[in-house]
């Protein structure tokens, strides 16, 4: 669609994929009756990239990401793949979640937040005190460690939950709406700082959203999923300059890819 630009993490494009998924569908019973959540995802993920996958409400993107997880298991298809040759993927310990509510413990102390994987895993405390402490530090939130979740903002606490995603350093990290409950100007300037650490980081990310400006805007590629019966629609490249600001969304490239998506989902 557009002239190809050097991605954030060069070696996403050229690297084996990390995870493969090939037709991969879920279907939920209730009440004796089959709902299909997801059919036939099919699409890869590289080391070091960011994907976005978007659609409206209920169309299997929450499921997806917990099939992802290790959460749910999927009833068809297969993930081929997963970690690489010679690196196993171990759900539990190699996954990070940032959820859309920041889901902070309220009688801890935010270092002591950030910490909770690392305890829960039974890493060494040390070693995982002075890691909080540094992703503190990346998120811009050093000079709160010791402050209680009802002394931060919204967007604070937020920036405190991805930390605590990476503090047992994950080799994939998964994003169910991170920024949804936020005001629109807060999520604004998330969506930025989401780029910077993800880029300090290096880690591979797979955010959800319903938000078609979002997913253009974070991903290296968007992957679209339609409702009613769910299915995926399309896996899109996004060929956007790497630095990416707030002013990158008055761009034409990036207007074609939203009108392109929506489309995708019929609300052109």
């Amino acid at each position: 669609m557009h002239a190809s630009a050097e991605p954030a993490h060069g070696q996403a494009a050229q690297a084996a994929p990390f995870i493969t998924l090939r037709n991969v569908a879920k279907t939920f019973v209730r009440d004796a009756t089959a709902f299909k959540a997801l059919s036939d995802a099919s699409f890869d993920v590289r080391a070091g990239e960011f994907v976005s996958l978007v659609g409206p409400s209920g169309c299997g993107k929450s499921t997806l990401l917990r099939i992802l997880a290790g959460l749910l298991t999927a009833d068809e298809g297969s993930i081929v793949s997963i970690g690489g040759p010679g690196n196993p993927f171990t759900p539990g310990r190699d996954v990070g979640i940032a959820f859309q509510q920041p889901l902070l413990l309220k009688w801890r102390r935010v270092v002591e937040n950030v910490m909770l994987p690392a305890e829960i895993l039974g890493l060494p405390l040390r070693e995982s005190r002075e890691r909080a402490r540094d992703l503190l530090d990346l998120v811009g939130l050093l000079q709160a460690e010791r402050k209680y979740p009802y002394e931060l903002s919204g967007g604070m606490q937020q920036r405190v939950a991805i930390a605590r995603a990476l503090v047992h350093d994950p080799k994939l990290v998964l994003m169910d709406e991170p920024f949804g409950a936020l005001d629109a100007l807060t999520r604004e300037r998330m969506n930025v700082e989401l780029l910077r650490i993800w880029e300090k980081s290096g880690k591979t990310i797979v955010l959800v959203t319903h938000g078609i400006g979002e997913a253009v805007f974070l991903g290296q590629r968007v992957v679209v999923l339609t409702a009613g019966p769910a299915r995926m629609a399309a896996d899109i490249p996004i060929d956007l300059p790497p630095r990416r600001t707030l002013e990158l969304k008055t761009s034409e490239a990036f207007g074609a890819y939203s009108r392109h998506i929506y489309g995708l989902l019929g609300m052109s």
